[in-house]
This record gives C-alpha cells, sequence and structure tokens, in this order.
C-alpha cells in the first residue's frame, strides 16, 4: 500500500487511545523518542489545565516495527490514559455553550452529554499527534522540515510592535524570521512556543487577567514547512488539491476556525499585481553548494516572493509553506454561560469541568503534526514504492528530472 492513512478511537477519560497507521513503506528507521518528544510539547504551554499535569503521554508501538523499522505492515500505537475514569464520572445536567455537548445529543436522541463529549474532547489529538510523530519521520528522512509557532494570543500579535509582516498578511515575513536553524531553539524558549521569548512575561499577565476573570484565550499559530519538492498534490481533482487536503486536516482539530496560506485573507484586498509570485530563474544562491543554479532543489525556476504561501493550483510550488490557524477561545469558561437545564428546562449556568485557560501552544503542536500528515500522504502518493530503497529511488529519478526540465 502506498495511500497513507489513519483511523484513531478512544475517549477522553477511555483507558487508552489507540491509532492504526497503514502505508509507511518498508525498512524505514522510526524513532520512538521522536514521537515522544512531540507528546511531550503537546502537554506544555503556558495556561493549560489539570488535565495534562495528571497524564504522561508516552507512546506504545505494538506492531508493524522490528529492529526499529518498519515492516510495512499497518503501524499501532496505543496512548494510556492516567485519568481513565469514564465509568466513573457523573453525566452533566445541561449542555456547555461552544461543545458538541447540546448537538451531539440531539444527534443521537437522548441527552446523555458524556457519550458525545468523551469523544469530542480534543484528548483525541494526542494519537494523532503521535501517529503523524511517525508518518513525519518519512519526509524528514529526504530533509523536509515542519515548524509551528504561535504568532496571535488573545488578540495581540507576538511580535514587536515594530516588525510589521506586510509580505504575509498577519504573519511574519520571511525577513522578519530567524534563520532555519535558530527557530525551534527561540520557540522552545517561548512558554507560549512563539519566535519572540522575550515577550513572553506580558504574555504570562494576559493569560493570568484571563484565568482570574473566568474566561479563556484564543490565538493563531503559523505552520511552515522547507525542503518541500514542486508538485506534491493534484490539480486535477478539487478534493486531492493539497491545499483543500490540508485546510480538511487544520480544520479537523477542535476549536479551529479558520484557515489562510500565504497572505491568505490579505490577497482579496489586494490587486493582483501584488499578490501573485512573478517567476525568475534560480540563482546560483539556491543551490546546494551556491555554485550551479540547475542543481537547485526546485530545478531551474524560483519564485520572486512567496506570497501564494508555496501552494499553487494545489500543488507545491517548491517555496516554504506557509499556513496560519485561527484557533476560538476554549469552550468550557469557569465562570460558565447561559444554558438550559435538561430536567426543568429553566436557564442555569453551565457545568464546568477542568479546563485550558488558553490551548493555542498545544494546537501549534497539532497543527504542525497534521499539516506533516498530509505533506508524507502527498509524498507518499507522489513517490510511491514499498521499500525505502524504492522511494529513495524515484525520489532522487524526480530530483534529476527537475535539473533537466
Amino acid at each position: 500500500m502506498t495511500t497513507l492513512r489513519y483511523t484513531t478511537a478512544g475517549e477522553s477519560h477511555g483507558p487508552a487511545l489507540t491509532g492504526i497507521l497503514e502505508g509507511l513503506p518498508a525498512g524505514l528507521a522510526l524513532s520512538k523518542e521522536r514521537i515522544d518528544a512531540e507528546l511531550i510539547r503537546r502537554q506544555g504551554g503556558y495556561g493549560r489545565g489539570g488535565r495534562m499535569q495528571i497524564e504522561t503521554d508516552l507512546v506504545d508501538i505494538t506492531a508493524g516495527m522490528r529492529a526499529g523499522r518498519t515492516l510495512g505492515s499497518p503501524l499501532a500505537l496505543v496512548l494510556k490514559n492516567a485519568d481513565a475514569t469514564i465509568e466513573e464520572l457523573p453525566v452533566p445536567g445541561n449542555a456547555r455553550p461552544g461543545h458538541a455537548d447540546l448537538a451531539g445529543s440531539q444527534k443521537f436522541g437522548e441527552l446523555d452529554t458524556r457519550a458525545v463529549l468523551e469523544r469530542a474532547s480534543a484528548r483525541e489529538t494526542a494519537i494523532r499527534v503521535a501517529l503523524a510523530g511517525a508518518a513525519r519521520q518519512l519526509i524528514e528522512h529526504f530533509g523536509v522540515r515542519v515548524f509551528g509557532h504561535v504568532v496571535e494570543l488573545g488578540g495581540e500579535r507576538f511580535a514587536p510592535s515594530d516588525v510589521r509582516g506586510d509580505a504575509q498578511g498577519d504573519g511574519l515575513g520571511d525577513a522578519e524570521l530567524p534563520p532555519v536553524d535558530e527557530r525551534e531553539q527561540r520557540r522552545d524558549a517561548s512558554q507560549f512556543y512563539s519566535l519572540f521569548p522575550e515577550r513572553d512575561e506580558a504574555f504570562i499577565a494576559k493569560v493570568d487577567a484571563a484565568k482570574e476573570a473566568g474566561d479563556t484565550l484564543g490565538g493563531v499559530f503559523e505552520v511552515r514547512a522547507w525542503g518541500l519538492p514542486p508538485g506534491l498534490g493534484s490539480h486535477a481533482s478539487g478534493p486531492e488539491r493539497l491545499t483543500s487536503r490540508l485546510a480538511g486536516a487544520l480544520m479537523s482539530i477542535p476549536a479551529m476556525k479558520g484557515v489562510e496560506f500565504g497572505l491568505g485573507f490579505e490577497a482579496a484586498r489586494r490587486p493582483g499585481s501584488r499578490v501573485h509570485d512573478a517567476i525568475d530563474p534560480a540563482e546560483a544562491s539556491d543551490s546546494a553548494d551556491g555554485s550551479d543554479p540547475v542543481a537547485s532543489p526546485n530545478g531551474r525556476f524560483r519564485r520572486r516572493t512567496n506570497n501564494a504561501g508555496g501552494l499553487e493550483g494545489g500543488m507545491t510550488t517548491g517555496e516554504e509553506l506557509v499556513v496560519r490557524v485561527a484557533m476560538k477561545p476554549i469552550s468550557t469558561l469557569r465562570r460558565g454561560l447561559d444554558t438550559v437545564d435538561f430536567e426543568t428546562n429553566e436557564t442555569v449556568r453551565a457545568t464546568y469541568q477542568r479546563s485550558d485557560v488558553t490551548a493555542a501552544p498545544a494546537a501549534s503542536v497539532v497543527g504542525e503534526a497534521l499539516v506533516a500528515f498530509e505533506l508524507a500522504r502527498a509524498w507518499r502518493e507522489k513517490f510511491g514504492g514499498d521499500a525505502m530503497s524504492q522511494v529513495t529511488a524515484a525520489v532522487e529519478f524526480y530530483r534529476e528530472q527537475l535539473r533537466s526540465l
């Protein structure tokens, strides 16, 4: 099988979350520690609630590997829940605004919100981060890197006031980003997973104020990927366009409300002459050793700008992929919102259950994971192969074709 796909099972307070990943080629060296590192990152970030102090997310790989390498058969991952109390927890007597509680109960025809909220919970994203942590190791083997960071929290940008992102809408322009090798270091130094750890103190105060008020905060995160060849994805079918697949994957994360690529909504406000990316010959500096323009990973061509965010016609252009996602504030408010009691039909305050003040940092980890998964899926479709040796041969052939085109 050369189609990468997964399925998950499990509830927020059930015994475990389980994931099955199909389509990895045989012979891929797979690091469990690499997967665990992403799970640990997902648990972090300032503003998280008590659940993350209970769980220790480390994955068990129970099938699909031998001697540290994939077998080409389905990969099975298990993530045990420490707070496995699903049979003991009460059924809330009302539906919480902003959650799946009421719509789900109406869907199933009974007012048991526990049957809905256990699966609708963002806890399910932990196993998806684990699955993507395995899948992304395929494209990382070929030099592709995927990076997520928070750019906005509670309506305020992390970038200092003297930094403007006009080249990329509300995100950061390429000239304002730190060098690639410094990005992870700066993000890891920030409690909010931003590129400006020196601004953490101000945002800690912002989150603390929201917590004191019994409120929550949303945010915006950005995911970038570099090292991608042109031509991943497809122009031939709407559902197969990489743009639609990435947007769909990102919108599958609970609480996400919007996705934009490159300039995003800003592109609708500009004339075409200030939106579309002119095409230039590749320069010598684009090549691996700075000497041969034809040795550029993208072949003999490059975009002068990257307003498209690395995607045209549903396919990668070879430029850096840039996508941003808007997350609404967490729906569970300590002070509660009005709702209706199921028994009396009277207005009451919504039941409060343990929650975060903000989960934008964690959401950036989930978003990064799902972008990486979709890129790995597109990679499998483009290059095929049952074993890593065959995938490698196909990639090398394609790169040579790009150089000679």
